[in-house]
């Protein structure tokens, strides 16, 4: 082999172990950390459903040639794993299926992100969708088309009730992103200004929560909290006073915790649930997984029983400020929908 051909080996070598590296170091972008992208920096409630993930977990053939009884049958499946608990069109989906051709039955993926001002309904859809043919619909059914392709679609109640029942008031008002393969709604058209502001990078995203997100690798379902929301949606005071005493005691017992400023919990492929608790400082993290570790074995008061009855504890660990628990549910056993509002002594701040 000549000396050229040699350096350039050792150079292509060099390119890979170094994309290697890099892929190491910082890993491929989730569909969830894009959708929260465009989430706005005051959101502090986020729920995820990867509908293409959940078709694929339960083996479901359903598409957008479907009928409404068949789309009926596959989320009443996905209900019976605790796939979509997360989502807001589980009263939506027939009617959507049938009028916007869209549906949990053809949708990619799903958030739903909420703040104090506004909410959300960001819908990842295939490829392979027309929006020429959804805005044809839209226009048909009574919505208000903008000036700009990327512009709010105006509808309000009256258009969404002659739609069809059953529809989440979130799909009101619509914004098509054809170069993104998303479709933004929103019960306010003032609101959905505001995303497409963080869209068009002219105000910031909810970056902590996405990083947040980023700690549930890549689940079906997941909610994810900032911290105010996550210590009064979990709160212990959601319980009464015997139960708020017996919680005082064995969060001594095991040693105290730290409060949370983010928590986040996703279901994986596979039925195991990932459990992520952030702390402020990245030093309280080591014992605090040990604390709630062991808070996340023992009773469970404010909703009985133990939480061994629900589930067993896989795994705990910290990584910087972040607390991880992985959770083997039992059979039949909703962790997800459970235990993403309180009270959660595991979770307590």
């Amino acid at each position: 082999m000549s000396r050229r051909a040699v350096v350039a080996l050792v150079a292509l070598v060099a390119v890979v172990v170094g994309g290697l590296v890099a892929w190491r170091l910082v890993p491929p972008e989730t569909e969830l950390s894009r959708a929260l992208s465009m989430a706005p920096a005051g959101t502090s409630r986020v729920s995820w459903t990867d509908w293409e993930g959940v078709r694929r977990e339960l083996g479901a053939d359903v598409d957008n040639g479907s009928s409404a009884e068949d789309v009926d049958a596959f989320m009443a499946d996905a209900f019976t794993r605790d796939l979509s608990a997360m989502s807001a069109l589980g009263t939506s989906a027939e009617v959507m299926h049938e009028e916007l051709g869209l549906s949990p039955a053809t949708l990619t993926w799903e958030v739903l992100a909420q703040a104090g001002d506004g909410a959300v309904e960001m819908l990842g859809v295939d490829e392979d969708l027309s929006f020429d043919d959804l805005a044809d619909r839209l226009v048909a059914l009574g919505w208000t088309e903008p000036d700009e392709s990327d512009g709010v679609w105006v509808g309000g109640p009256d258009v969404l009730s002659g739609v069809g029942p059953g529809l989440t008031p979130e799909l009101q008002h619509f914004v098509l992103l054809a170069d993104r393969h998303v479709v933004l709604a929103s019960d306010q058209a003032s609101y959905l200004e505001q995303v497409l502001e963080v869209v068009a990078g002219d105000a910031d995203a909810a970056d902590a929560l996405r990083d947040l997100a980023d700690g549930l690798d890549d689940p079906l379902a997941a909610a994810v909290y900032d911290g105010a929301y996550a210590c009064e949606r979990l709160a212990m005071s959601q319980s009464d006073d015997d139960a708020q005493a017996e919680a005082d005691q064995l969060v001594t017992a095991a040693g105290g915790v730290h409060p949370l400023t983010g928590f986040a919990m996703g279901l994986r492929a596979g039925g195991d649930v990932r459990t992520v608790m952030q702390v402020e400082d990245a030093d309280d993290a080591d014992d605090d997984a040990e604390a709630r570790a062991q808070l996340a074995t023992g009773p469970a008061p404010g909703q009985g029983g133990d939480f061994g009855d629900r589930f067993a504890v896989a795994g705990a660990r910290s990584d910087g400020r972040e607390i991880i628990l992985d959770l083997r549910p039992e059979d039949g056993q909703y962790v997800l929908s459970d235990l993403t509002s309180g009270p959660v002594l595991f979770a307590t701040c």
